[in-house]
């Protein structure tokens, strides 16, 4: 009776279209931030990923992810073993993705569910759009010199060879 039930409830749960990946999405579009969905030529197929900053974002749930110090996180139970080793086995390769996606010069971003609760969200939302911006002034920001002061330069409106 137990696995039925169990597997009904986990049979409900998707990976994609998750309400906090939604809420981020709704976002980033109305903010003008404009991104692909789950590419999948990128490991770990990022939810979203915003080609000019450079960026890839991932929205986790807490428990799936095992979100550590997060009260929506709690072991199971019952199954203890399946769970921790498959809640690890997440970690390890959110971990794995992440430093194969900075190797490849992308800039990653984690979104905790519990970061996206109402009482949170704002703060969450404006600190990724700040994030962004930053990112983008740092990867496209010209650095100008200046020359060196000599004597010899003069500006356009003087005439350099003594004549008026």
């Amino acid at each position: 009776m137990v696995s039925e039930s169990r597997s009904k409830i986990m049979s409900t749960i998707h990976g994609k279209n998750t309400k906090p990946e939604l809420t981020v999405r709704r976002y980033l579009w109305h903010n003008g931030f404009r991104y692909r969905l789950n590419n999948p030529r990128l490991p770990g197929h990022p939810d979203l990923v915003l080609r000019k900053y450079r960026t890839c974002i991932f929205v986790n749930g807490c428990f799936w992810h095992g979100h550590e110090g997060c009260k929506y996180f709690r072991m199971p139970k019952t199954n203890v073993d399946f769970w921790t080793k498959k809640i690890n086995r997440n970690r390890e390769r959110d971990k794995q993705e992440q430093q194969l996606l900075a190797k490849m010069g992308w800039h990653v971003i984690s979104i905790w569910e519990c970061e996206l609760k109402p009482k949170n969200r704002y703060k969450t939302l404006e600190s990724l759009a700040f994030t962004l911006n930053h990112i983008f002034l740092q990867d496209h920001s010209m650095k100008y010199e200046l020359p060196e002061e000599e004597n010899d330069i003069s500006l356009a409106a003087e005439p350099n060879d003594g004549t008026i």
